[in-house]
């Protein structure tokens, strides 16, 4: 392991920071969505609407316990913190003249106290917080307007932060976007929502245009500020593998992949695939496209590539170029039905990195349980098992397979809300985070054993997993 390796964790802004009306920030995307569970989503309601549960509203108040969190952190020994800016803190409906002073200094003593115990950030401008405003008055991504008001938001963080913040990423996940069935993946990633009337999918891929030039913009202008700015992208990856060894599976899996690639593709390679040109000409899709806008693709491609990697499925053909996906039935699975692949990281790493050649850094990675505490203490072994085992599968991608891996950020470094059902209850974090006692405006935060685990891991920078003796862990330096 690289001696700069970074070691850290990972966090959203709309998830964990709570206050959301604190020092006049605006109302974001997921502001106005409910709280669900594992079998009831959440519902998007049109604006705040009194009597409903917000989760997100309140979040773990990270806002009021910042300088707390940040020095556990420290104590575990993170080398960077990978968090998302609010972007309504910033700029509260999105198409304001001028910042707001309030949130940009609120980020200000976030990254100081950062900096004082020596962890880098690692920022995320888009992290399913867009204005709500911008959602209700211009339709989202949808227009070509959201280019616009999304680099006025980047520069001003370029600047305002240039001495501060040197690793970014432009927009989270945003291959999620390619799902068109839940809801929950155009509204948190575009402020979109599909009318009946239209085709979701010729929708989707303008939608996903215009945020292609926005990201190749703030990349050139973020290099133009700074020259020694490392700017990502930041993407969905879990290897879908095929259903069987059937050709048509294997063909299958192909076209699944596609859909998960195609995004980064268009933002390493800096143009759009073949495969994507010739589906958009079957289908006789038709798009917003100016030559400028290729321009700035080419001109404007990702320093380096952020993803996140929690599970991997399957495809089974289901005809002509259709595919359905279905679980893994080699694997075991989370509370929750996600499958458990630590095997499908070290695959993934080889895939992405012989595909792009571009350094990878895995900024999400973690397993959403139920935690309890048993005589003042939470023994999380089954957490420390599942991170174990994929850093241990990570090191071999590194070590025998000559991947280039810039860092490890699992999610989450502390419990906080869940993005998919909004449930504090479904907890990933190495600090517990007790959310009676945070609304009764108390701290709330224990150490479980996964911070312990954690921290020796880092303090080794991975050796004590060579260590241990264990059938797992010994195979890293075969």
């Amino acid at each position: 392991m690289k001696k700069d390796f970074l070691w850290g964790g990972a966090v959203a802004a709309n998830q964990y920071e709570g206050a959301w009306n604190a020092g006049h920030k605006g109302v974001s995307v997921s502001d106005v969505m409910t709280k669900g569970s594992v079998d009831q989503p959440r519902k998007i309601t049109q604006g705040v609407i009194a009597g409903e549960d917000y989760p997100n509203h309140y979040g773990i108040d990270f806002y009021h316990h910042y300088q707390e969190d940040i020095k556990l952190m420290a104590e575990m020994g993170f080398k960077c913190f990978r968090l998302s800016i609010a972007w309504t803190r910033i700029f509260p409906n999105g198409d304001e003249e001028q910042p707001n002073q309030e949130g940009l200094a609120y980020y200000d003593r976030v990254f100081d106290e950062c900096h004082k115990y020596g962890i880098e950030p690692v920022v995320t401008l888009s992290h399913f917080e867009m204005p709500y405003h911008l959602a209700q008055a211009y339709g989202g991504w949808r227009s070509r307007k959201m280019i616009d008001f999304f680099i006025k938001y980047a520069t001003v963080c370029f600047k305002h932060y240039a001495a501060k913040v040197h690793y970014w990423m432009t927009f989270n996940e945003i291959n999620n976007l390619i799902d068109t069935d839940n809801p929950f993946n155009g509204w948190t990633g575009g402020g979109v929502l599909y009318h009946e009337d239209e085709n979701p999918e010729e929708v989707m891929y303008q939608v996903s245009h215009y945020q292609f030039v926005a990201s190749s913009l703030a990349v050139q202008i973020a290099h133009q500020i700074n020259p020694e700015n490392q700017v990502g992208c930041m993407l969905h990856f879990g290897p879908i593998y095929p259903y069987s060894c059937k050709p048509q599976d294997m063909m299958a899996s192909v076209k699944a992949m596609d859909r998960r690639f195609f995004f980064s593709d268009v933002q390493v390679r800096g143009h759009y695939p073949e495969y994507a040109k010739k589906l958009w000409q079957r289908k006789n899709y038709h798009f917003d496209i100016t030559p400028a806008d290729l321009n700035n693709l080419q001109n404007g491609c990702i320093d380096y590539i952020g993803f996140s990697y929690y599970k991997s499925t399957t495809a089974q053909a289901a005809g002509p170029e259709e595919f359905v996906e279905k679980p893994n039935p080699n694997l075991k699975k989370s509370d929750w039905g996600w499958a458990i692949d630590p095997i499908g990281l070290r695959y993934i790493l080889n895939v992405v990195y012989e595909r792009y050649h571009l350094p990878l850094f895995i900024v999400e990675n973690g397993f959403g349980a139920y935690d309890k505490v048993e005589n003042g203490e939470i023994n999380d072994q089954y957490r420390i098992d599942y991170l174990r085992d994929h850093v241990v599968e990570m090191m071999k991608a590194i070590e025998l397979d000559g991947v280039d891996v810039m860092g490890y950020t699992p999610w989450s470094a502390i419990d906080l809300i869940s993005a998919s059902t909004g449930e504090v209850e479904k907890r990933y974090g190495f600090i517990y985070v007790d959310q009676e006692q945070v609304n009764q405006g108390k701290s709330g935060r224990m150490k479980k054993a996964s911070f312990y685990w954690y921290q020796k891991v880092i303090a080794s920078n991975g050796a004590c997993l060579r260590e241990s003796g264990g059938e797992k862990d010994e195979k890293i330096s075969e």
